[in-house]
């Protein structure tokens, strides 16, 4: 069997290993390695045995961008399609946005779907009859969820008609709706590449299109469409009425390295939706990578990387302390229940507002977690007669009963204040703000007060700790890496989509951490050892 100090280690050296690998990687698909060919004229007069393949832009040929909609997924001729963009004289090195009204057929009306066909094709030259075009299709069209219609839950309607709303739109709601992606991003590889023949990048190969031009071999222009900038934000549900929708079209050049970082993002958002992400969900990670520069991409990697192994090893010690614990002595009960509380409510309220899974999922494996120490603290024993169970629990010593006195005193005169404030921010918000239900008011109601005041219910704690001159009975390692963790929350609470009061919670955690770290610092001015509890 490992010891604990071995398996931190290992887990840290699979940690290095893996971000190394990650590094190696990305430098892999950012510097491409060209063909060491000397050009295309030496090429053709050796035979074309170089192997290399050549850009077909170098040679400067006269390009135009058209773009049409047709309601099926394939095409073969000009019937059935509508031109709704050209753009002659098209220069690749000049970005562009315009803006056109895209008729909508009934078909699509209908929950139907409508494909964009873009060509890049020679001037002066349709693109069925000109054999060197590039061409690549995109849907204009998405299924997703409406979000629910929020309404003053007093001044609104009255309860009774608020419950049949509800009922009648239940159904309707739960069914995905045809909705249009208002945006279009276009993007060609500008780059003179010569790529080697016998070592094509997979990711690359699949849009490119190769010609044979004497001895060489060209590639065409690279047509690409980013998919990434297709946020939720920009979608229109489509009503049947909708006879005609706007739609942006914007170009700019990417270079190799670009193209090839995003075709692998794009490919990494799509394998989250196969595993069951929602649009909503996959627009999340989309906003980390289109909203912010590559430098603060590079950043959030490493951030992220760190704060799941922080998270891991948080994990691990907090789940030995509490393994391990078999007396409350020093340790707020009250401050236990209000944590196991707080974490519920959260997660039910991120539930409720359909927050990304990234958010999610964490915190419900937390809820989990302080509903397990509610058991330890609680020491509570659950028994099974036949079909029928009884709890049972256990009964503190008298350094327990000490610590539980203070904790009750510190509780006492805090509900004097929590409760008044809890109460009337509830109230005001039904007064003044619109929710979806009243299930949703009840959680906000004790959302915000578990954000506004939930650090309050720390101070049990605290209390107890200056009781009992003593910070000796805290998971200290468990605490150390749960605050690195809050700091890298501070990072992320700009860069995930959260709601506000969310993120002003992680910059509240680092508040009341600062404060145990005092106590901590006086702690060990007074005593000539490490605390035993870390």
């Amino acid at each position: 069997m490992l010891s604990r100090s071995s398996f931190t280690s290992l887990v840290v050296g699979v940690f290095a290993v893996y971000v190394a690998h990650t590094c190696w990687v990305m430098y892999g698909i950012v510097c491409t390695r060209p063909c060491p060919a000397p050009g295309p004229a030496k090429e053709e007069r050796a035979g074309g045995a170089a192997g290399c393949v050549w850009p077909y832009l170098a040679r400067r040929p006269k390009l135009q961008l058209s773009v049409y909609t047709t309601t099926r997924s394939n095409i073969g001729a000009e019937n059935n399609i509508d031109l709704i963009l050209n753009v002659e004289d098209f220069d690749i090195e000049s970005r562009f946005e315009r803006t056109v009204n895209v008729s909508v057929p009934k078909k699509t009306r209908n929950n139907g779907t409508l494909y964009a066909y873009i060509f890049l094709h020679h001037a002066g030259i349709l693109p069925w009859h000109d054999g060197k075009q590039v061409h690549i299709v995109s849907p204009l069209t998405t299924y997703m969820v409406p979000k629910a219609e929020e309404v003053n839950l007093i001044t609104g309607e009255s309860t009774t008609q608020q419950i049949e709303a509800e009922k009648k739109q239940t159904n309707a709601l739960d069914e995905p709706v045809s909705h249009w992606r208002s945006r279009l991003t276009l993007n060609v590889m500008v780059e003179d590449f010569v790529f080697d023949g016998s070592s094509l990048p997979a990711d690359v190969h699949r849009y490119m299109k190769m010609v044979q031009l004497g001895k060489t071999v060209h590639y065409l222009p690279i047509l690409f469409i980013d998919q990434l900038s297709n946020r939720v934000k920009d979608l229109m549900i489509i009503n049947r009425s909708t006879t005609e929708l706007p739609l942006t079209v914007s170009y700019d050049k990417i270079s190799l390295g670009k193209l090839r970082f995003w075709i692998h993002m794009q490919d990494a958002v799509f394998s989250l939706q196969q595993f069951g992400f929602s649009e909503k969900d996959a627009d999340e990670v989309k906003g980390i990578f289109v909203d912010t520069n590559l430098y603060f991409l590079a950043l959030t990697f490493f951030v992220a990387a760190f704060h799941l192994l922080f998270d891991f090893l948080a994990f691990k010690n907090d789940i030995s302390f509490w393994k391990k614990k078999k007396s409350m002595t020093g340790m707020s009960t009250k401050a236990v229940l209000w944590r196991c509380f707080s974490t519920v409510v959260i997660f039910l309220f991120l539930l409720d507002e359909q927050t990304s899974l990234l958010v999610l999922i964490p915190a419900g494996v937390g809820a989990v977690i302080e509903l397990w120490k509610v058991k330890k603290a609680l020491k509570m024993t659950v028994i099974w007669r036949g079909m029928r169970s009884t709890i049972q629990f256990g009964a503190y010593n008298e350094s327990e009963k000490r610590t539980e006195e203070y904790d009750t005193q510190a509780m006492k005169y805090l509900s004097y204040l929590l409760y008044p404030l809890c109460i009337g921010g509830a109230a005001y918000s039904l007064l003044n703000v619109k929710y979806k239900s009243w299930y949703s008011w009840l959680i906000n109601s004790f959302v915000n007060g578990v954000y506004a005041f939930g650090f309050l219910f720390m101070l049990p704690q605290l209390f107890v700790n200056y009781k009992m001159k003593s910070v000796a009975h805290l998971p200290w390692k468990a605490f150390t890496y749960k605050a690195f963790n809050t700091f890298i929350d501070d990072i992320f609470a700009f860069i995930i989509t959260m709601p506000t009061s969310h993120r002003l919670a992680c910059f509240r955690d680092d508040v009341v951490f600062l404060v145990y770290l005092y106590q901590r610092c006086v702690g060990l001015k007074n005593s000539s050892t490490w605390p035993r509890g870390s």
